[in-house]
């Protein structure tokens, strides 16, 4: 099985901590279309002919700022490319303010089955100072519009750790999502990435900075009271209700072959050989109107595989296989994991059994550092 990415390029205007590739130009959005078309129709043979598609992801940017007319006629293409399943999830991003009763109908005759809804916030202040298109007011009429037109699959995003977010106020964020039954949540700590506004502010002192003991007690607040109104925490910053996982992220953990498709999008075979597109809309779409493709490949080595493994599978609840391990990358190299994760068992970070080794409560704390001192050099 395997999946696909479509990056739509374009939002309204720019939330303030984004470091996504987008532009609020929308002057070349049909002249990207046809592109995005010529580059599905190009592209087709990266991935083994025989292999299903089994999820489709719309992200950006906005995806939801196209025409219903416009997310049809990509989906035709990808139907007549492709050997999609019947009961294949497609997920649309959207912003609460894009969404309407008559809207969510028309995605959903279109074939859209899933929504992630980037709501981050459920106040007003912390809305504004992110930038962000939407009020709190939108941010709940949306998850009742989603759940009154029959949408039952469905994401919200949420941020934490802003320099306005108080304990008091994510408890209550957290509050109405639970009060919602929302099936999935996307839980991130803001981070500050370079080139964005955030950056600059923070730089010139018009923000204060990122309080990194703040962030980690309400990442743990984050995950209590998630646990305790019934979510899963099955990947370090996803939160699902019992059969509510995404499955397209989850295919991404689980090392399954995907196609992306547009600007700055990324593929993989699901063997060794990963490609990307260029992060600039201009020479995607100048190439692409005349068929030629603008995209770089990297040919991963064994060593480079086994560390992505490592890498991804160490965030989910089921952790790093160690008969995976063993099955794709040898014995040796299993009791050289189990044996470098001996400190971390130490210290509480991580659990070894026979089957798996997995982060504990406060080793999600650190997974990242856990993860780089597990790899093979």
């Amino acid at each position: 099985m395997a999946g696909i990415y479509i990056h739509i390029p374009f939002c309204k205007q720019a939330c303030t901590y984004c470091n996504f590739h987008f532009s609020t130009n929308l002057e070349k959005k049909e002249a990207f279309l046809i592109a995005l078309k010529n580059e599905i129709e190009h592209q087709s043979d990266f991935i083994d002919a025989s292999e299903r598609i089994e999820t489709i992801y719309f992200g950006g940017g906005t995806p939801s700022l196209l025409k219903t007319t416009e997310l049809e006629a990509i989906l035709d293409i990808l139907q007549q490319r492709f050997s999609i399943n019947d009961d294949s999830e497609i997920t649309l991003e959207a912003n609460p303010d894009d969404i309407n009763k008559s809207t969510v109908k028309e995605w959903m005759n279109a074939g859209i089955n899933r929504l992630s809804v980037g709501i981050q916030s459920f106040d007003d202040e912390e809305l504004i100072w992110m930038n962000r298109a939407h009020t709190a007011k939108h941010a709940i009429e949306c998850i009742d519009i989603i759940q009154e037109t029959g949408i039952t699959n469905f994401s919200v995003d949420l941020i934490f750790g802003g320099p306005l977010l108080s304990n008091e106020r994510l408890e209550k964020n957290i509050a109405i999502i639970a009060n919602k039954n929302i099936p999935h949540i996307s839980a991130y700590a803001l981070t500050v990435e370079e080139k964005t506004a955030l950056h600059q502010f923070i730089k010139t002192k018009k923000s204060p900075p990122v309080n990194t003991e703040k962030q980690a007690e309400q990442f743990l607040i984050t995950m209590k009271l998630l646990a305790e109104a019934g979510y899963e925490q099955y990947e370090i910053s996803n939160y699902a209700k019992l059969g509510m996982r995404s499955k397209h992220n989850s295919s991404y953990w689980q090392g399954k072959p995907y196609y992306g498709f547009g600007p700055s999008s990324h593929s993989y075979n699901g063997m060794n050989l990963r490609r990307w597109n260029i992060a600039n809309n201009s020479l995607y779409i100048n190439n692409w109107l005349n068929n030629n493709s603008v995209f770089e490949e990297e040919l991963l080595t064994y060593i480079q595989r086994l560390n992505e493994y490592i890498m991804t599978s160490i965030r989910t609840t089921e952790g790093i296989d160690l008969s995976y391990v063993t099955q794709h990358f040898g014995e040796e190299k299993t009791l050289a994991i189990i044996h470098e994760s001996d400190n971390f068992v130490q210290t509480d970070r991580l659990i070894v059994t026979s089957d798996a080794i997995k982060l504990t409560t406060i080793g999600k704390f650190f997974a990242d550092g856990i993860s780089a001192d597990l790899f093979f050099e």
